[in-house]
């Protein structure tokens, strides 16, 4: 099972010129296609007299989900190459935008590919690749006796606390890697067969 992915961390920028068109490559991370649709918006508005607005984008911790867009291009020559440098990073998690002044000459197909790939590919290396890990909510519900056996479980199973509620009645809410979970969930069944009162729940 995966267990994390490699994406972005921040907005980065490349500009390109071949026969007097201008290409600049936006690179940013974007988590959902409504924040797609917003930075793209977002980037429509900062460059409204530009001819296009090519871009492409791969989402998910499984890069299952993505899209590659010409605007107005030929068909496959702007999308399809920026998409292949998302690809060819692996990353997720990732939408490039590429803007397109045009200066008047007409690039032919092969010559558009070429400036949207090397627009996306410089926009990319401009940024900082990052790795985030894959990891499911659980929650813990027990008495304060039990303290110890749920922080020896936080420690065992490497889990990152979110919040945390000591009282009569504790509450302890963490994230625990995705391929760690079923192993966990074993454990606490186990403790709660040796008569330890742990309730435990991944909430949906």
């Amino acid at each position: 099972m995966q267990d994390s992915f490699f994406t972005i961390s921040k907005t980065s920028e490349s500009l390109y010129k071949e026969k007097g068109s201008k290409f600049i490559g936006i690179a940013l991370p974007a988590r959902t296609e409504d924040e797609v649709k917003e930075k793209l918006e977002e980037i429509k508005k900062a460059y409204y007299d530009a001819r296009h607005h090519c871009y492409a984008y791969i989402l998910g911790a499984d890069g299952a989900q993505y899209r590659a867009n010409d605007d107005g291009e030929p068909n496959h020559s702007a999308g399809d190459p920026i998409l292949g440098q998302i690809r060819s990073k692996e990353l997720t998690n990732t939408l490039v935008v590429v803007v397109r002044y045009f200066g008047g000459t007409k690039l032919g197909v092969s010559g558009l590919i070429n400036a949207y790939k090397i627009a996306a590919a410089e926009a990319l290396e401009q940024n900082k690749v990052v790795e985030k890990l894959i990891t499911n909510s659980v929650k813990f519900i027990f008495p304060y006796e039990e303290m110890n056996e749920v922080m020896k479980l936080v420690s065992d199973f490497e889990l990152e606390i979110v919040s945390q509620n000591f009282e009569m009645e504790c509450e302890l809410k963490a994230e625990v890697i995705v391929s760690k979970t079923e192993e966990l969930r074993n454990k606490v069944t186990l403790l709660q067969n040796l008569s330890h009162p742990i309730q435990f729940d991944i909430p949906e």
